[in-house]
């Protein structure tokens, strides 16, 4: 038997799934791990969580395959979050996380067209470029201890192989990176206080950047000298795992953010959109974001709703109940919507003053009001960003196929459709962004003659949703209130904020 690893270090759990040639999982295994919020905004973790979770879902999942038969591991993991490290790679301070927005004034400050052309990446407190001038300001200390800037490949590449490596596609989110010349920008790396020396060595995407040290494959139980395959973030390796590499499909991995992107062959920079290194090399990711996906929902079920349904002895998950109950309602939720932005706004608006807005609360409304309205709300943005992005596309997007954790309810993927007016069909994988690696490491190890053919083989489809023309007729009146919510409200977000902040 022939087998490869594709780990998946996300936002707040590690999952390594064995996949065979055909893109079948044979075994997984799953760690999770803390994220702290130090203040509001702050999102922080312990990078050592990183490593103690790889090793423990690697372990658990070659519980029932054999080590040996691992051909090529390859990572993919949660982007713009990083670390500052020491000489010997022992994290300085906690981790700071893509969600954290606590370098607004910094966006404000610093954040330029220029910077934008440059990086892909309009001003926004997601690119860690801004949370490094933060940590200019108000932590010098940190950065003048430290030995090591890295993203989370780099160090988990480091605890693998001893080596200090990553690739474009996993460093690029940093916003460090210039994007034309596929290098690090020394223009940016100095004005955040950094030199080259204390960034990893950059590889393409898909390429053997090490070997399984002894140490590392003790730990894992896999043989010293496997092959560490270069991966990409989370949100390319699941367009990736998807199989959305064709003009007029897009990815939409409905996760902790909910991303949606398509790939080009050639460079573009636009406020709708983010661009990023794509994980066939030569090509580009453009890709809307939203930070509140199902990190709103989880927000929703553990702080508010409070349900306990497994003591019920039932079988049941709170957010299965909660769903159910949600499916009876129609669209709009009797009234209510709600605008996501519990971790500020993104594309098209860029704002990291805006947060969430629950709009038309009444009496009647319930639990399953707010998460239909929550499901809904997600939807519309999504629709909201397409409208912004399809313009300045070599064609519009006809097909999403979706990706993560969200994409397993068949209701939220119907309001998708219904609400965007596009074709939704899920992936045969729910876990798509550990299949992209999976396909990188599969195709270093000489499985297929491609990345693109090893995508085509390993990739399948499941359920098919297209708008149902009267409820989508119904969500065109509702989507002309909500798009008009954020405007008439953006400065009292800002006003909020001052007011906070005073």
């Amino acid at each position: 038997m022939a087998y490869v690893i594709g780990i998946d270090s996300s936002t707040t759990a590690t999952k390594a799934v064995v996949w065979d040639r055909d893109g079948r999982a044979v075994a997984e295994g799953r760690a999770e791990f803390a994220l702290a919020l130090a203040r509001p905004g702050w999102h922080e973790q312990d990078a050592e969580d990183w490593w103690r979770s790889c090793a423990a879902a690697v372990v658990h999942a070659l519980g029932s395959v054999d080590g040996s038969d691992i051909e090529a591991l390859c990572l993919t993991h949660q982007r713009e979050t990083f670390a500052c490290l020491d000489e010997q790679g022992t994290p300085i301070r906690p981790a700071i996380v893509w969600m954290d927005v606590r370098a607004a004034r910094e966006v404000a400050e610093f954040g330029s067209e220029e910077i934008h052309r440059l990086t892909g990446k309009p001003p926004d407190t997601t690119p860690a470029l801004y949370k490094l001038l933060w940590l200019r300001e108000h932590e010098p200390e940190t950065l003048n201890r430290t030995r090591w800037v890295v993203d989370v490949h780099a160090f988990l590449v480091h605890r693998l192989t001893g080596m200090w490596r990553t690739t474009t596609a996993c460093a690029d989110p940093l916003g460090l990176i210039d994007m034309e010349r596929g290098d690090w920008s020394d223009e940016l790396l100095a004005r955040a206080g950094l030199s080259r020396e204390q960034v990893p060595v950059l590889f393409a995407p898909g390429e053997v950047i090490g070997e399984l040290s002894a140490a590392a494959a003790g730990r894992l139980g896999l043989p010293a000298g496997l092959p560490v395959v270069g991966g990409a973030g989370d949100g390319q390796s699941a367009g990736l795992g998807a199989n959305a590499t064709q003009p007029g499909q897009a990815y939409l991995n409905l996760g902790t953010a909910v991303v949606a992107g398509t790939t080009s062959a050639s460079y573009a920079w636009h406020r709708a959109f983010r661009t990023l290194i794509g994980t066939v090399p030569g090509t580009y990711a453009m890709e809307t974001l939203l930070q509140g996906g199902t990190y709103t929902i989880n927000w929703f079920l553990e702080r508010i709703a409070m349900l306990d349904t497994a003591s019920l002895g039932l079988g049941l998950r709170d957010v299965d109940l909660l769903e159910a109950a949600a499916g009876r309602l129609g669209p709009g939720a009797e009234g209510l919507l709600l605008v996501p932005y519990l971790a500020s706004a993104q594309t098209p608006y860029w704002d990291p003053a805006a947060r969430g807005v629950l709009f038309g609360l009444a009496g009647h409304h319930g639990k399953e009001h707010i998460v239909r309205a929550i499901m809904e709300g997600i939807a519309f943005e999504q629709r909201l960003a397409f409208a912004e992005m399809e313009p300045q596309l070599e064609q519009p997007i006809d097909v999403l196929l979706t990706t993560g954790g969200g994409s397993r309810s068949s209701l939220w993927r119907q309001i998708v459709a219904d609400v965007t007016g596009k074709t939704v069909v899920a992936c045969r994988e729910a876990e798509t962004t550990s299949l992209g690696a999976g396909m990188q490491a599969a195709a270093a190890a000489g499985w297929h003659g491609s990345l693109l053919e090893a995508a085509a083989a390993m990739s399948g489809t499941g359920a098919r949703h297209t708008p149902d023309p009267s409820t989508a007729a119904r969500y065109d009146e509702l989507f002309a209130v909500y798009r008009e919510i954020y405007p008439r409200t953006a400065s009292l977000h800002q006003a909020l904020q001052r007011a906070i902040e005073g």
